[in-house]
């Protein structure tokens, strides 16, 4: 009796280089289908499409595999100076526009100051400690220069940020020009920084006249929250006849410290080291 020949497949029993098998072939699959692993689904098989932007499926992100850790102080560093930014650039524009809607406190005896001092934006900071990363004076510092405050004139702005080896970041943003009241201005810099959304004050503004340097700095702590994650934000403030500036130094160090524990001498000799370094004479100016 004749044994009949194995059943093919659709598409045929595979060839050897040598003729058909010998042996009883194994059930096939399709072409170019192939076994898929536990969970997944066959390939060439049609699958949903991945939101713009979405990981695809088996890279870190994806569902069923968790992503890379980060480290906490460098997600809170991040954090902390995308807040500072944002306080710092706004800062001027909240304070004038609240003062003219109460229509008050707006220093108005005596004229405008010569312009005899400028901003500039230096290479380094602080001994050269930090290094210019940013300057985005021609856009973020649209709205200090457009910003009506019958109290300054001329007003030209600087926003800069800066780093260090060691990943710290210090925050500039201030503007030059005539300045009729300069510790009014100052201090409104400091109050309009924590009226950004998720600031609040947690070490109230004091003054300070660091040794060697002849100008009043103002510094205070806040806290910066956003989401689950909470900072600590040193940030001082000096005005004076031609200049006023916001300046902050973020290093995860000091976003991780309880408020009360910030050392603000420091933080207003810094801010006068800054001042120090960036402001510069105007050759041949004179008051219009």
């Amino acid at each position: 009796m004749t044994t009949p020949p194995p059943p093919q497949g659709p598409y045929g029993a595979p060839q050897g280089p040598y003729g058909p098998p010998q042996h009883q072939p194994q059930p096939q699959h399709p072409p170019y289908a192939q076994q898929p692993a536990p969970g997944q689904p066959p390939y060439g098989y049609p699958q949903a499409p991945q939101p713009w932007g979405a990981p695809a499926p088996g890279t870190p992100g994806f569902p069923g595999k968790p992503p890379p850790r980060r480290k906490r102080t460098g997600l809170i560093v991040g954090i902390t100076v995308g807040a500072m930014v944002v306080a710092g650039a706004l800062a001027f524009g909240i304070s004038r526009l609240m003062d003219e809607a109460k229509g008050g406190g707006i220093p108005s005896a005596g004229g405008f100051p010569a312009a005899e001092y400028r901003l500039t934006v230096p290479k380094k900071l602080l001994d050269g400690e930090y290094t210019l990363l940013k300057d985005s004076s021609a856009t973020d510092g649209r709205d200090i220069e457009q910003t009506y405050d019958p109290s300054i004139r001329d007003a030209k702005a600087v926003v800069t940020q800066y780093t260090s080896e060691s990943g710290g970041t210090l925050v500039v943003s201030g503007m030059w020009g005539r300045i009729k009241g300069p510790a009014f201005t100052r201090d409104k810099i400091l109050e309009g920084a924590v009226q950004n959304k998720g600031m609040t004050i947690a070490v109230p503004a004091r003054e300070f006249t660091p040794a060697g340097y002849d100008i009043t700095v103002s510094c205070q702590v806040v806290r910066s929250t956003e989401g689950a994650v909470s900072s600590t934000l040193p940030m001082c403030a000096w005005g004076d006849a031609n200049t006023a500036s916001f300046v902050a130094v973020v290093t995860a160090e000091t976003a991780l410290q309880a408020p009360e524990k910030i050392d603000l001498e420091k933080a207003a000799l810094d801010t006068a080291k800054v001042r120090a370094e960036s402001r510069k004479p105007i050759a041949g100016a004179e008051a219009g």
